[in-house]
């Protein structure tokens, strides 16, 4: 007698969830319980009311199914909302019951659960509740009104459990429903926002590298003008070579279709390290490392190399690399002192989402800094 249908959080998100099969047709859970309306069908029937009262019975149960289906498809769809038609359904089927147990007696009361499921899946919390204990009450009522007093062998009993367990359920469905539909729409912003952080992440990396090793090129072009014109114009070819090949990893990282490759990067490394005079020296073998690593420790250099050239104001610097690490060392300034800048928080939460740790220090003899990733 239930139904999947619950008021979704976020209006933006309704038309992604009611592609859900099961949203779209999770009404035929709840209309699978019709056919208990066949026995105060069956008691008008074979009552020996005058045919005119027995079709009329007949025609006000089938109006209420049809109702009943009607409201969960609509509790289902897009357009579920607590709405004044929640209300409506809730009143007409409360008058087509009535109108039944006028008709056929105590077995029309049967078509009480029928009424709490609607009222708990198309109306707000509170009054959804307010309409459970008024049906509780009714019930009772109902019962000993006609005849049918709280006895160990009375059926007022049995009907009273009907309407609290459908109520119960009905509402625990509808409270599990809601959490479920609130949880997807969080995680669909947990993902919107964690593509947003690596798109960020890694147009920080490709800009911050790129725009570095062309500050680079661009001041020894100037120097070299005068001096040597035709290693100036190299320079500058370089520079738009390098301008291009940057525009194109940032339309690959912004469509997420961007791998960092580790000899690319070495290789770029060492050509960046050169442009600034910085002796550079490798060592341990790029096919050594395991695959799985190779990526994320690609981005690592990277960033490493990118922030020796930029700030470290060193003459050497020493990358060595393992299968499952990185170590980046300079005879720079040190960090002492300095506060980190997105580039290395970025790089934290990369390689904290590979299951590694990054360490930035002092080197080994105190002097310069040593950034080491540990897969």
């Amino acid at each position: 007698m239930t139904a999947s249908a619950t008021v979704p959080p976020s209006t933006e998100h309704t038309e992604s969830i009611a592609e859900d099969p099961w949203e779209r047709f999770g009404w035929v859970m709840g209309a699978i319980w019709l056919v208990f309306l066949g026995f105060p069908i069956a008691a008008i029937i074979t009552s020996d009311r005058p045919g005119a009262l027995r079709a009329l019975g007949v025609v006000l149960i089938v109006g209420f199914a049809a109702i009943y289906v009607r409201g969960l498809v609509r509790s289902s769809r897009v357009e579920r909302r607590f709405v004044r038609a929640g209300w409506l359904n809730v009143v007409t089927l409360s008058i087509l019951m009535v109108a039944t147990i006028v008709l056929v007696g105590t077995e029309g009361i049967g078509m009480m659960p029928f009424v709490v499921a609607m009222a708990v899946f198309v109306l707000p919390l509170r009054a959804a509740l307010a309409v459970f204990g008024a049906a509780i009450v009714a019930t009772g009522v109902g019962a000993w009104t006609v005849g049918r007093p709280f006895t160990a062998d009375g059926g007022a009993w049995f009907l009273l459990l009907i309407v609290a367990l459908v109520g119960a359920v009905c509402l625990v469905v509808r409270v599990l429903e809601q959490r479920g539909a609130e949880h997807r729409v969080l995680t669909d912003h947990l993902a919107l926002t964690t593509e947003r952080e690596r798109v960020a992440r890694d147009v920080h990396d490709v800009l911050g590298h790129s725009l570095t090793v062309v500050t680079v090129k661009a001041e020894l072009a100037e120097r070299l003008v005068d001096t040597d014109p035709e290693r100036a114009k190299a320079e500058l070819a370089q520079i738009r070579d390098l301008t291009r090949q940057s525009l194109a990893e940032i339309r690959a990282t912004v469509g997420g279709l961007r791998v960092a490759r580790l000899t690319d990067q070495i290789s770029s490394a060492h050509d960046a390290l050169d442009d600034t005079g910085i002796s550079s020296e490798l060592i341990g073998d790029p096919s050594a490392v395991d695959p799985r690593h190779r990526v994320v420790l690609a981005w690592s250099l990277r960033e490493a190399v990118t922030n020796v050239v930029r700030h470290s104001g060193a003459s050497t610097c020493r990358i060595e690399l393992g299968s499952d690490f990185l170590t980046v060392d300079d005879d720079g300034h040190g960090v002492r002192g300095r506060r980190e800048g997105n580039g290395l928080r970025g790089l934290r939460e990369r390689v904290g989402a590979a299951g590694g740790t990054v360490d930035v220090g002092p080197g080994a003899d105190g002097q310069g800094t040593r950034l080491k990733v540990q897969l």
